[in-house]
Formats: structure tokens, C-alpha cells, sequence
């Protein structure tokens, strides 16, 4: 079931395939969801202009106006977390989508069961029930978990839920390695049998937010065959 104790959380399904879309609708429904559907990428944006939704679950060969570009869209906005829907996991369009802005992503044939626990992950991220200290600094970084910002030199960085906690869990064992089977479980919850795109991909982005050079990173360092610390 949803998240949330009262209202059921709110998806906004972009699918131009209308058999897919079906098929998606009625299994979310059935896990608790209430989903309004898109068939493609303009329409998709016009009805996030309309109303609020809690995730958008992306398919990225759309007609007219792609996944790619709706993605990128959506993330210059704020920080609304996108689940991507691809049809080739070992082509390019998984990291294409990832650098665009996604959160995480899925393969056809989507089975509704994983896609609603990918969809619950998601949501556990964006409203954590663990405490969390009220900031973390590490370097001219602050972080501010229970407000869900973060600081760079007193000037906000704009991050993504999944890319804050991220830099969250990376800065609270800050000057230890966190492995990256340790941040797959912790950041996306998942287990996602060693694919780690999501997590090298992530990483690339939050250094371009995070450190003057991101091809000479100071901050987010990689510790080869491992994963990776944050410099105490």
C-alpha cells in the first residue's frame, strides 16, 4: 500500500503505448495508487502544471517530445522524483536518462509488484523515518536533512531527493568508505544485484553540484574497487 496514512499517493503514468498503460494502471491501483495517466511528453507537462503528483513514472521512446527532454524539464523544476521505463537496460538510454535527471529506473516487460516496491523506495527516501542530525559539515558543505536542503559556502545547492541523501550518507560516515553495495541499499533501498549505474551516475552528477572541478573531485572521493568517502 501507499505511503501515506490518508490519501493514497499520486503517480503520473507517461505511456504512449495504451495497452502498457492499462495494464500498469489497473496493478498500481490494486497496490494502492491512484494514477492519472499521460500519453506523452507534452501532455505529461501539462498536467504537472495542473496538479501535484508524488512520482512520475517515465517512459523514455515517447512520440514528439521524448522521455530525455521531458525529464530534463521536469527536473529544472524542483525536485519531484522520476522513475524511468526503458525497453534496452544495456544500451546507453539507461545512463541517458539517469544523467537527464531520473531517480531510477525499469525495464520492460514492467511488472506492477516491482514497480510499486521501486516506487515504495522511492518514497521512503523523500520522507525518511529514521532521525536525522539537524546539519552535517563537511567542508564548505552543510547539509540540512530534516529540511532537505543543502549549502555550498552559505549558497544553496540544488539536489535532487535521491542525490541528497546521497551526500547525506556519504558525509555522515565522512573519511570512512562506504562500499557501493552499502549506498544501493541505503540510498535506493533496493537490491539491485550489482547494477550500478545508478549509483556511478548519481555521483557524477552531485560532484558537478558539489566540487569546483568535478573531473578532480576534493569532496566525493573514490576509493578504487570499493566505493566511496567523502574526505573528513
Amino acid at each position: 500500500m501507499a505511503e501515506n496514512d490518508t490519501m493514497p499517493d499520486r503517480l503520473l503514468l507517461v505511456e504512449d503505448d495504451p495497452r502498457i498503460r492499462g495494464a500498469l494502471v489497473l496493478g498500481l491501483a490494486d497496490e494502492g495508487y491512484e494514477v492519472v495517466e499521460a500519453g506523452s511528453g507534452e501532455s505529461a507537462l501539462r498536467a504537472m502544471e495542473q496538479d501535484d503528483f508524488d512520482v512520475v513514472l517515465l517512459d523514455l521512446m515517447l512520440p514528439g517530445m521524448d522521455g530525455f527532454s521531458v525529464c530534463r524539464t521536469v527536473r529544472s523544476r524542483g525536485d519531484l522524483p522520476i522513475i524511468m521505463i526503458t525497453a534496452r537496460s544495456g544500451s546507453e538510454d539507461v545512463i541517458r536518462g539517469l544523467e537527464a535527471g531520473a531517480d531510477d529506473y525499469v525495464t520492460k516487460p514492467v511488472v506492477a509488484s516491482e514497480l510499486a516496491a521501486r516506487i515504495r523506495a522511492l518514497l521512503r527516501r523523500a520522507r525518511p523515518e529514521r532521525p536525522e542530525p539537524a546539519v552535517i559539515r563537511t567542508g564548505d558543505v552543510e547539509i540540512h536533512p530534516d529540511r532537505g536542503i543543502a549549502t555550498r559556502g552559505g549558497a544553496d545547492v540544488h539536489l535532487t531527493l535521491t542525490e541528497l541523501r546521497l551526500l547525506t550518507e556519504l558525509a555522515t560516515a565522512a573519511g570512512s568508505v562506504v562500499t557501493r553495495e552499502q549506498l544501493l541499499e541505503r540510498v535506493w533501498g533496493y537490491d539491485y544485484f550489482g547494477d550500478t549505474r545508478l549509483l556511478d551516475v548519481h555521483v557524477r552528477r552531485l560532484r558537478r553540484k558539489v566540487e569546483d572541478d568535478p573531473s578532480e573531485p576534493k569532496l566525493v572521493l573514490t576509493v578504487r574497487g570499493l566505493g566511496y568517502r567523502v574526505a573528513g
